[in-house]
């Protein structure tokens, strides 16, 4: 009786074997290239070519989608009072730091203003060692980020750390409304970068087109069917095999049994 294990059926599970771990392999590896082009455009589009944020986003608007991580202009006046350090942030080098944040108004002073994440700075520092920013009207080039707020407790309402980047914590530091929005400086301002603030990374980048590595997904699925057709292949074969092989003993001893039955 042939089981399958038996050495007549090795090259069937060796080809079966090869068969399906290059299908799943080819599978995967597209499914890679999918996945990298999607981030490559994700980062592309951090690039592209700034819009005045007001085009993306109104003062009383919730945050759209397609403005993520999407380049703006900005231009007004900063709000120093709102000034405030946002706590457990990774800086470009992967240490922990803080961002420092101010908002700044969105127009004519008395408008509403976005938080503006100036810099990133070393976990520790003190606010009041940092340079205020600049007065009277300024321009300047950031991403559009959505407001946070995952419910993470302030431990100390009182000082100015913050946990999260929360619009309801910074509306209490200003009289101005705020953007439901924040938007992280594309470069240190001169006197910040003077002053040793590094640039801040971004949290959240643009979403890809669901079209984007289209083809590649396809292939992907494609060589995946193909493995599970392979997988089914080689198990029909081995199975096939055995019982055939059950049925010819079964028909071999039916037909002795029935020679020493007729011997007289």
């Amino acid at each position: 009786m042939v089981r399958w294990w038996s050495m007549r059926l090795w090259g069937a599970h060796l080809l079966g074997l090869v068969c399906v771990s290059i299908a799943v392999g080819m599978g995967a590896w597209q499914y890679d290239a999918w996945q990298a082009r999607r981030d490559a455009e994700r980062v592309d589009l951090t690039h592209a070519k700034p819009v005045a944020m007001t085009e993306l986003i109104g003062a009383d608007d919730p945050f759209p989608t397609a403005g993520l991580g999407r380049p703006v202009e900005v231009r007004g006046t900063f709000l120093p009072e709102g000034t405030v350090l946002v706590s457990g942030r990774a800086g470009a080098t992967g240490a922990d730091g803080d961002w420092l944040v101010t908002p700044i108004t969105v127009g004519d002073a008395g408008a509403a203003a976005v938080p503006v994440v100036r810099g990133w700075v070393p976990d520790g520092t003190d606010l009041a060692s940092l340079p205020a920013p600049p007065s009277g009207e300024v321009d300047l080039v950031g991403w559009l980020q959505p407001p946070e707020g995952s419910g993470q407790e302030d431990d100390d309402p009182r000082d100015d750390v913050l946990p999260e980047l929360r619009i309801a914590d910074l509306v209490q530091r200003v009289d101005q409304d705020l953007y439901g929005a924040y938007v992280v400086a594309e470069k240190p301002l001169a006197a910040d970068a003077a002053a040793g603030i590094e640039g801040a990374t971004l949290d959240q980048l643009p979403e890809a087109s669901r079209f984007t590595g289209l083809r590649n997904i396809l292939y992907a699925v494609e060589w995946w069917v193909f493995a599970a057709f392979a997988a089914f292949l080689w198990l029909r074969y081995v199975r096939d095999a055995t019982s055939e092989r059950v049925l010819e003993e079964a028909d071999a001893g039916t037909g002795e049994d029935a020679v020493v039955r007729s011997d007289p």
